[in-house]
């Protein structure tokens, strides 16, 4: 079960994501605040930010961030402090987008939207757009499948049931997916897939 509290300075707005979010057996929204600042960190493991005018004076913490915005520039400022892991996703995400989102930051990975996340992320040297063409071997079908499913927070475990595949192939396509990528682990390669456009959410 996945704590969550939902920070927005609009009461009718935490509670439309209050009603979207308790469809979902995994998550159990622990609370409610108006303020970044004002979220129970020894309660909350995701916090789900509605409003990037929240974000002010917030210090470091100890709960993932899952920002709701089209907007990147005040997610830009935030992710200066120490979130432990964070996404961004577009204000009209789904329920079924919100949730997968929330699993994903609660297993520490960083995930979002490609056109929204793109900006924040750190491009090669000579600021050329990053692209599937750019690694030294492409990505196999199967391996696309792991990183995203990967992306959407599942463990191995649950990948394997998900594709139907043993558990043992999924570690062997991680093995070869953080070598294509250049990654050292989950998080660096998701990160790596969503700069390259190889994630969606």
């Amino acid at each position: 079960m996945i704590r969550v509290t939902i920070v927005s300075p609009s009461h009718a707005l935490r509670m439309g994501l209050r009603e979207m979010l308790t469809a979902h057996p995994n998550i159990q929204v622990v609370g409610e605040a108006s303020r970044l600042s004002d979220v129970n960190e020894r309660e909350t493991e995701v916090a789900v930010l509605a409003s990037v005018s929240s974000v002010h004076g917030m210090q470091d913490t100890n709960f993932g961030i899952l920002f709701l915005t089209e907007d990147i520039e005040p997610v830009r400022q935030a992710l200066s402090f120490g979130i432990r892991a964070w996404g961004v996703l577009s204000t009209d995400a789904s329920g079924d987008e919100l949730a997968a989102g929330i699993a994903a930051v609660a297993e520490g990975l960083w995930v979002g939207v490609p056109g929204l996340v793109e900006g924040l992320m750190r491009l090669p040297k000579g600021g050329e757009s990053l692209g599937e063409e750019s690694l030294p071997e492409p990505l196999t079908a199967r391996e696309k499948e792991v990183l995203q499913q990967m992306a959407e927070g599942l463990a191995n475990k649950q990948i394997a049931l998900a594709l139907g595949i043993s558990e043992h192939t999924v570690k062997f396509h991680l093995s070869a997916l953080y070598a294509k990528l250049g990654a050292a682990g989950r998080t660096e390669a998701v990160k790596r897939g969503i700069e390259l456009g190889l994630i969606s959410l």
